[in-house]
């Protein structure tokens, strides 16, 4: 693997924006097909944020993730071995109708141009809008999983309190680093179960995943664990800072104190870069979530431009790098390449793998409110816009989230949207009464995070590196 600085001049038949699974197993797969390929990668190392910090893993801190955390190694070490050009600290900002990337990278600003684009930047956490939420001390579950990858560190007294698969896993993991969760609420409403029966057969495909969260569940309760079901009324408790969580529970009300409330109702596609290239979007109501409209092997809307992963519809880490391996293919194959696998035996086991999501998604879907949150709770945190404000601006007129930008300046904060955009659209939907694909998104312009004028200042133009 090349180590490329942003003096280097260069141009690429793929460029690859993420190195999470997804991104790396596209990128590896495309170089063994002879193709030049650049990976820009906003973190410091290749995994993204499921296999965060992979390479630097200890005995300790693997037994304490998992064997499916540790199983990212062998993607990031083939990754290194690969004869492509790795950017890490490389944050794209904007992509041109002729596929030039504009990245930040160490103060500067850079150009690439590339023949194929392969959008890899995965999932962001659902937004979790409560009375509360805004105060000191409220994370994402994702969050606190972060910290502990990256740096070892295990918040000592949280209540987590959510939805899906990754409450468990995090709640599984901090019993394992000797810091149990004060407790876990669990919002899945009552009922659930009986709604997703009827993709339980599916998903027996994927007995595996269905094993691990049932070992996941007894393994938290098994260590004292307490763990509250059905819950309703969240509200974080504290003047400024988080002192606790207030929510109902079969009909009683509890509140349990802790430092540290983390909230999580699932992931959703990262679709900022396929946005701003107005790529086609349609809203997944089995996800809850808009995401890219796609052919079999990724490609968009946009010429020469896929996604895979996570930020394609979620699927997980598994089928993630299988998409972004079956995306290389196609892109190999229109390059006039050797295909160095069958993609025949990756798309069934990506069917394999995917059995268990309608499950999944029928069993997590999130409560409705967390999607349609009371008049009174902050949606934009940014502005610090109100759900009753977002609703007054559709009343007034407004027909979608752009209009109610206009108004409000909801989506016009640092995080862009990301955190508020489909809560906003949401509550645009229900307040009208019509249809999701109908209300639309927020229209993403660059830069797509924050820019400094010194990094556009100390900018250097690429050009295309010999083979």
């Amino acid at each position: 693997m090349t180590m490329m600085d942003s003096n280097t001049p260069h141009a690429c038949d793929l460029a690859v924006i993420g190195a999470g699974p997804a991104g790396m197993a596209a990128a590896v797969t495309a170089s063994k097909a002879g193709l030049s390929v650049v990976v820009l990668d906003e973190g410091e190392a290749p995994g993204g944020q499921i296999y965060r910090d992979i390479e630097r893993t200890t005995p300790r801190r693997s037994a304490v993730l998992g064997e499916d955390y540790v199983a990212g190694g062998a993607l990031a070490k083939a990754l290194r071995e690969a004869d492509l050009t790795y950017l890490p600290r490389s944050t794209v900002w904007n992509i041109s109708t002729e596929r030039l990337i504009d990245f930040s990278r160490d103060g500067g600003s850079s150009q690439l141009q590339a023949n194929y684009i392969l959008v890899a930047t995965g999932a962001v956490e659902r937004p979790c809008p409560i009375p509360g939420w805004t105060k000191t001390g409220v994370t994402t579950v994702g969050a606190l999983q972060i910290l502990l990858k990256s740096a070892g560190i295990v918040e000592e007294s949280a209540v987590l309190a959510g939805s899906g698969p990754l409450l468990w896993l995090v709640a599984k993991q901090m019993v394992d680093a000797g810091a149990p969760p004060v407790a876990v609420v669990e919002t899945t409403p009552a009922g659930r179960m009986q709604a997703a029966l009827p993709h339980l057969f599916g998903a027996l495909k994927g007995h595996r995943y269905l094993s691990k969260g049932l070992k996941l569940l007894r393994a938290v309760k098994a260590a004292g664990v307490p763990v509250y079901s059905a819950a309703t009324d969240l509200e974080v408790t504290g003047e400024t800072a988080a002192t606790g969580l207030r929510f109902t529970s079969k009909g009683k009300q509890h509140l349990v104190s802790a430092n540290h409330i983390a909230l999580h109702q699932g992931v959703v596609p990262n679709q900022q870069v396929t946005r701003m290239l107005r790529c086609e979007h349609r809203w997944d109501a089995s996800q809850a979530c808009f995401r890219p409209v796609t052919d079999a092997r990724g490609l968009t809307s946009f010429e020469n431009v896929y996604t895979a992963g996570d930020g394609a519809g979620i699927m997980g880490a598994v089928s993630a790098a299988l998409q972004g391996r079956l995306a290389a293919l196609d892109i190999a194959t229109k390059l006039g390449k050797s295909a160095p696998e069958r993609a025949d035996r990756l798309e069934a086991a990506l069917a394999r793998d995917g059995a268990v999501r309608p499950f999944l998604e029928a069993l997590y879907a999130p409560a409705t409110a967390f999607v349609l949150p009371a008049d009174g709770v902050t949606v934009c945190r940014c502005e610090e816009i109100t759900a009753g404000a977002i609703r007054e601006a559709v009343d007034l007129g407004a027909p979608g989230p752009n209009q109610v930008k206009s108004f409000l300046r909801t989506g016009m904060g640092p995080c862009q949207g990301r955190v508020c955009g489909l809560v906003v659209a949401s509550i645009i939907n229900e307040r009208r009464k019509t249809q999701m694909d109908e209300t639309g998104y927020f229209r993403i312009r660059p830069p797509l995070k924050p820019l400094q004028l010194s990094e556009l200042a100390n900018f250097k133009p690429l050009e295309k590196l010999e083979p």
